[in-house]
């Protein structure tokens, strides 16, 4: 019978294959921020002075996504407030999207990890049944090796899956926060289409 040698070994390359994902995740999502209170003044200050253009110009020059919602928006402002209200959500969409990619890999050894690893503890404690019945009932070294082997499977799994679930966690709650800005961002530009379309329909009336 086999080992739990291969267990640890297939926990070992699950574990580098997250720290990739985790790595290039952390990239991807530190390279794509920006200062959105910021670019909130800048674009309020745009709106209220009907500067549209400027107001575009300034949200195509950030690399967030936040700004691409509100992007969205405002580039549909000529098809109404609903239409706008509907692109701003499906760009909000694939933001979140982009930001989960791979995630669910992490998640799901983050979630099995410790399972893999009493798999390993099992076949470690069978053989070690099968070196004691070979022994016959004397301890000896190959005995105690098979249950080390057994338990080692076991700490391997764990120190899998408690990083693997903190990073898992730790991402989803800042693409949350990441989404939640970004629909921010976006309600200031239907605010502002939804109050330019009341004055207009102002204007209309009194003319």
């Amino acid at each position: 019978m086999l080992g739990a040698e291969w267990v640890m070994w297939l926990l070992v390359i699950l574990s580098v294959i997250v720290l990739a994902i985790v790595l290039e995740r952390a990239y991807y999502i530190i390279a794509s921020r920006d200062d959105v209170e910021g670019l909130k003044r800048d674009l309020l200050k745009r709106l209220r002075g009907a500067d549209i253009d400027g107001a575009k110009k300034r949200l195509k020059a950030s690399k967030s996504f936040e700004a691409r919602i509100a992007l969205a928006g405002l580039e549909s402002a000529d098809d109404g407030y609903a239409a706008a209200e509907e692109r701003m959500q499906g760009e909000g969409a694939l933001a979140k999207l982009a930001m989960e990619r791979n995630l669910a890999f992490v998640g799901t050894v983050g979630n099995n990890a410790p399972f893999v690893g009493l798999l390993g503890t099992v076949i470690g404690i069978i053989r070690a049944f099968h070196e004691l019945e070979t022994s016959q009932g004397q301890v000896s070294a190959g005995l105690m090796a098979e249950i080390g082997e057994a338990l080692v499977a076991t700490a391997i799994g764990l120190l899998v899956a408690i990083p693997a679930v903190a990073f898992f966690n730790l991402f989803l709650r800042v693409i949350k926060a990441r989404i939640a800005r970004g629909d921010a961002l976006g309600a200031e530009v239907l605010a502002h289409l939804k109050s330019t379309r009341a004055a207009t329909a102002g204007d209309d009336g009194e003319a």
